[in-house]
């Protein structure tokens, strides 16, 4: 009997054991590169989708840095106009895509959900997505362009593009503003404007 519960003992210790090891497997950061050799991390969310925590910043037309400088590319990362964006996406690999608008709102909704879905007025999600917050998935406020070519909202919003369209000219984008700590959506993105992108692998080896 003794040597019976021994071998149960063991055999439970070695399955808790294993679950803990794959679950800090699935959460462990790895690496992808793009054509520029620039390395982001990643990280699966809680939606069990694999996503990079650092903004795209690959050198491709229809990009730019804020204010046009290599500074600001290598902070925030670059601006792109949606198409570009759903380009340079592409451009990391089998797998890699820009997130649908049902991706940005179900990812999210685990961390509290965007404004018009939360309790919190968006306020948590946007806490727990920020940089530093207890997510891991590091937002920072890249800013944009604007379809003239100006640029604004440096350090003062994230503003980050879905695949979804709304129509010809528009695209559905997510809005982090500093000034009320909230995590919003939008369905007037222009097009042509240029935002900050995250991209995600849907299918991945944990």
């Amino acid at each position: 009997m003794k040597i019976t519960s021994l071998t149960a003992f063991t055999t439970f210790i070695l399955l808790i054991t294993g679950c803990a090891t794959n679950s800090l497997k699935s959460q462990r950061a790895t690496l992808v590169k793009d054509k520029d050799r620039n390395a982001y991390a990643l990280r699966v969310m809680l939606d069990n989708r694999q996503w990079m925590t650092q903004n795209l910043n690959i050198d491709i037309p229809g990009s730019y840095c804020y204010q046009d400088k290599k500074l600001n590319c290598d902070h925030y990362g670059r601006l792109y106009t949606w198409e570009s964006a759903k380009k340079g996406c592409e451009m990391l690999g089998d797998g890699w895509q820009l997130p649908t608008n049902e991706e940005w709102e179900r990812m999210a909704g685990f961390y509290g959900g965007v404004r018009k879905d939360s309790i919190h007025d968006g306020k948590a999600a946007y806490a727990a997505l920020l940089y530093g917050g207890d997510s891991g998935f590091n937002i920072v406020f890249g800013g944009n362009r604007e379809v003239a070519g100006s640029y604004a909202r440096l350090d003062a919003h994230g503003f980050y593009w879905t695949a979804t369209e709304w129509d010809t000219d528009n695209a559905w984008l997510y809005n982090f503003g500093k000034g009320g700590k909230m995590l919003n959506r939008h369905n007037d993105g222009e097009k042509a404007g240029a935002h900050s992108v995250r991209c995600i692998r849907r299918s991945f080896s944990k």
